[in-house]
């Protein structure tokens, strides 16, 4: 058998029942690795477990399809009137939700077909290539991890927060300085990042060990909330 036959696809001859199960069950086999991909790579503040589910199940239907129009092209066209009737008014804020869309129905399109080396071996190739732009932060521009804010006299020595700053973090940079109180006490904000998330708590230990330092709060820029 040629090797390079998986990828054509067999969809010439009539589709069995086992050509029919093979194909759907690979589609959401594939589909589940995809989603979670998706779970695992997931950076934002809009979590949908509702669309994770959806990733995996999109595939299932498009390989239904294929497998109902078989080359046929009077199905194919009545499939495709069929759809064009129905209106998909959900809307996708990331750019890379719709990619993770287009994935999973690629793969059932692939399973339909009947080209199972295609959806797998573009599947592997899509969940590789999603994993490493996550792990790299490909694109990013974000320097640093979140916002530390805390108000201190305006008389107090600064060293002491200083090398809790060089210490606990791997870089930071002043973003404002405020007087509150009267001019009594001054507040600070400072960009910072961190090496580890431990790092996270214990500079905030530390700070609160210096004394007439008050009101120690730390807001990170990437929170993950499901809605």
């Amino acid at each position: 058998m040629n090797p390079f036959d998986l990828f054509s696809g067999a969809g010439t001859g009539p589709v069995t029942l086992n050509d029919a199960a093979v194909s759907l069950l690979l589609a959401f086999g594939l589909t589940q690795a995809i989603a979670a991909t998706y779970v695992w790579t997931f950076r934002g503040m809009s979590y949908s477990r509702s669309y994770v589910q959806a990733v995996a199940l999109g595939s299932i239907i498009a390989a239904m399809l294929m497998l109902a129009i078989n080359n046929n092209i009077a199905a194919g066209l009545g499939i495709a009137g069929s759809l064009a009737i129905i209106r998909f008014r959900t809307a996708m804020r990331d750019p890379r939700d719709m990619i993770f869309v287009f994935a999973s129905l690629g793969v059932g399109i692939s399973a339909g077909l009947r080209a199972h080396g295609a959806a797998i071996l573009g599947t592997v190739v899509f969940v590789i290539a999603a994993v490493l732009l996550a792990g790299t932060e490909f694109g990013g521009q974000r320097h640093f991890d979140g916002l530390l804010r805390f108000t201190a006299p305006s008389a107090s020595d600064a060293d002491q927060v200083a090398a809790a700053l060089k210490t606990h973090t791997r870089r930071f940079t002043l973003v404002t300085l405020r007087d509150v109180a009267q001019g009594e006490a001054v507040e600070h904000a400072y960009h910072v990042r961190f090496g580890d998330d431990a790092g996270q708590h214990r500079l905030i230990a530390a700070l609160q060990a210096v004394a007439d330092v008050r009101d120690v709060s730390l807001y990170l820029e990437e929170p993950t909330v499901e809605v």
